[in-house]
């Protein structure tokens, strides 16, 4: 025990500095073109049912923080649904495993259309680390049609944020 405690003395406080500070008018301003369109096109609420197939659960955490009082995702509309059946979008993160592909194409299938789905994280974008293997499907759009990318190991909730707005206004464009 003393052991690991002297080489934490030794070693010290090993971080990253947090260079891109989003400030909260930009977040705020994000969050009402969100809120803008959503009440255009779903009657003021977006249900996003999050999907992993697979992640290591940094995506998955910054999800958790947009949830948190700072980003408070759902003052601009947006809330996150258990059942796919409820949902207008999937938003879905990790790579695809083989054994998720199953349960990622049956979700997909049960979400009702019209639907959106949103690939967060680079896994989820292009198989990351992982790509394909016998025990990896790749990316999300190798198993079901993909409307939007957000990159980034793992992407800032701010670009989640902005992911979520691109996927509404491309779908309005279809």
């Amino acid at each position: 025990m003393l052991r690991i405690l002297n080489k934490i003395r030794q070693t010290g406080i090993v971080t990253e500095s947090f260079s891109t500070i989003v400030s909260d008018h930009e977040i705020e301003i994000v969050g009402q073109q969100v809120q803008a369109e959503i009440a255009r096109l779903f009657a003021g609420s977006l249900a996003i049912r999050q999907v992993d197939a697979g992640s290591c659960n940094a995506c998955e955490l910054e999800i958790h923080a947009l949830n948190n009082p700072y980003y408070a995702i759902e003052r601009f509309g947006v809330h996150f649904v258990a059942s796919p059946r409820h949902a207008d979008a999937l938003l879905v993160t990790g790579v695809v495993s083989r054994h998720m592909q199953t349960a990622l194409l049956r979700t997909y299938t049960a979400t009702p259309a019209p639907k959106f789905v949103i690939a967060a994280g680079d896994c989820a974008v292009c198989g990351g680390e992982f790509g394909v293997s016998y025990a990896s499907c790749g990316a999300v759009n190798q198993v079901i049609p993909v409307d939007v990318t957000i990159s980034g190991c793992p992407p800032t909730p701010h670009a989640l944020l902005a992911g979520i707005l691109q996927a509404i206004q491309k779908k309005t464009l279809k």
